[in-house]
């Protein structure tokens, strides 16, 4: 066994509420600077729709991820031969319009412009250019627009639905909609780092974090290309690429990143998990409907002596198995089967995973009133609004048993509450619910309270770090002058 550790996370999908607090925490903090005004490391996005950048998962256009051709896994759109064909001129970029052109308001016109007749107004005007524009898009342009000709008929997701079901979710009593936020995968098979000419994207030894290089890139952007969740930016200013570092300075010293100290929805959960290297290579060949399951079997017991033994002959530190022992992620994940990772079909090996939603379904309604004898009060999960085939597409590689096992379980732990707290529903129906959906009351409990009722430090789960390699690191952002924090440069590098 070759053990290595990994922080991951998990995005508990029926939480979310769709803010953008994680958004704006993540701008504040990392890209709001020259170059950068058009990044958001981490964004929220409305399900059924297009994304950010537009239509970002569909890879016949951009490119992204690996591909298992034969017997061999290779890079869709980079790697030695492809990226040096295009290395000049590369057709699967998505440009500035694929996100969106960043603008601020001339302000200043509302107080300084002369009297007149008209009441002054503050027009928009380019980030990057500084001329003024009509604003066409933006990073959030189709929130809450799921019933949209524009943005929800385009989604990439369909491709795996009917012409009928399609049409049938657009019927305004089906009408629905779900948020998914994302920021960088930090995959255990990243294809931006395979993709790099220059070898300035690695994954960090301790904990899995993948970064750039700023000093070693040479803007090649074969990153932007290779991601298949463009999760890798350009900045025009600095000229070098830059993504999500999963606040990495914020870890170091035993905070979480600010996207989940400020998530509202408390949806976003952290922690170490164990997985066994040695068993990458034949994972990625896998055909697809058999890679969410094999990623799970990478994933090791953070209890079992004989890994835990392993770990250490790596050297890998006790607290970060303590930490996986702990590990929230590796409950869900692991534990529970009940989080996925996205688009698990690209073979990067994602270490963010998604609790699916349990949408709303369609009631059962009779005579006008809604039908609730036998305590039906849940219709089967077959009627909920977004068809099963549409989640599976985004958290299944297809695989509709994979989401009707999580919808049944998250389905289970409800009729258990509810038989608990509400008089009308038997304990005997909500225990055919548990058995049907492979749970104990136990398990039930414990996944209900780690959905609705943790603390902060079970959400949260960060090993610990010795504060004398924090200060060195510290101190090693702080020789390098002309920058504006942790390796990100203030404007163009001189050389």
């Amino acid at each position: 066994m070759d053990i290595r550790s990994q922080i991951s996370m998990v995005f508990h999908l029926d939480k979310c509420i769709g803010c953008h607090t994680c958004s704006i925490a993540c701008k504040n903090l990392w890209t709001d600077r020259k170059g950068a005004e058009y990044m958001w490391w981490n964004n929220v996005e409305t399900k059924p729709g297009t994304g950010y950048p537009h239509k970002w998962e569909d890879q016949e256009e951009y490119k992204g991820g690996w591909v298992k051709i034969g017997k061999r896994v290779e890079l869709r759109g980079a790697g030695k031969f492809r990226g040096l064909k295009n290395i000049f001129h590369n057709p699967h970029l998505p440009v500035l319009d694929d996100y969106y052109e960043p603008w601020t308001y001339k302000y200043d016109d509302l107080i300084s412009s002369p009297e007149g007749n008209d009441q002054p107004t503050a027009r928009p005007v380019s980030l990057v250019t500084g001329e003024h524009i009509e604003i066409k898009a933006g990073p959030n342009w189709d929130d809450d627009l799921s019933g949209s000709e524009l943005y929800a008929k385009n989604d990439a997701n369909f491709a795996a639905l009917s012409k009928k079901e399609q049409e049938d979710m657009f019927n305004l009593e089906r009408l629905v909609m779900m948020y998914l936020p994302r920021i960088c995968n930090h995959c255990l098979n990243p294809a931006c780092a395979a993709a790099c000419p220059s070898g300035a994207i690695y994954k960090r030894g301790e904990d899995g974090v993948v970064l750039i290089n700023q000093e070693q890139c040479r803007a090649w952007r074969m990153c932007v290309t290779a991601c298949p969740y463009k999760k890798t930016f350009y900045n025009w200013h600095t000229g070098k690429s830059e993504k999500c570092i999963l606040c990495y300075p914020r870890i170091e010293v035993g905070e979480i990143p600010a996207c989940m100290h400020s998530c509202v929805g408390r949806i976003r959960y952290l922690g170490v998990l164990l997985y066994d290297a040695e068993k990458i290579e034949k994972l990625v060949h896998l055909e697809d409907d058999h890679l969410i399951e094999g990623q799970r079997e990478a994933i090791v017991d953070p209890f079992d002596p004989k890994v835990i033994a392993a770990a250490r002959a790596n050297g890998i530190h006790d607290a970060m198995i303590e930490a996986a022992q702990k590990s929230p992620v590796y409950r869900w994940v692991k534990e529970w089967k009940l989080a996925l990772p996205l688009h698990a079909e690209y073979r990067t090996l994602p270490m963010l995973f998604y609790v699916p939603p349990l949408l709303p379904i369609m009631g059962n309604v009779t005579e006008g009133t809604y039908n609730n004898k036998n305590q039906t009060y849940f219709t089967s999960i077959e009627q909920s609004r977004l068809p099963i085939k549409y989640l599976a597409s985004l958290f299944g590689v297809g695989n509709e048993g994979l989401i009707r096992s999580v919808l049944k379980k998250l389905m289970a732990v409800r009729l258990h509450r509810r038989s608990i707290e509400v008089s009308d529903m038997t304990p005997e129906f909500a225990e055919g619910a548990l058995r049907e959906a492979g749970l104990t009351a136990r398990e039930a409990e414990e996944i209900f309270k780690l959905t609705s009722l943790c603390t902060f430090v079970e959400r949260f789960v960060i090993p610990a770090s010795h504060r004398e390699e924090a200060i060195e690191m510290t101190k090693m952002v702080l020789d390098h002058k002309g920058e504006t924090g942790f390796g990100f440069l203030d404007g163009p590098e001189r050389i």
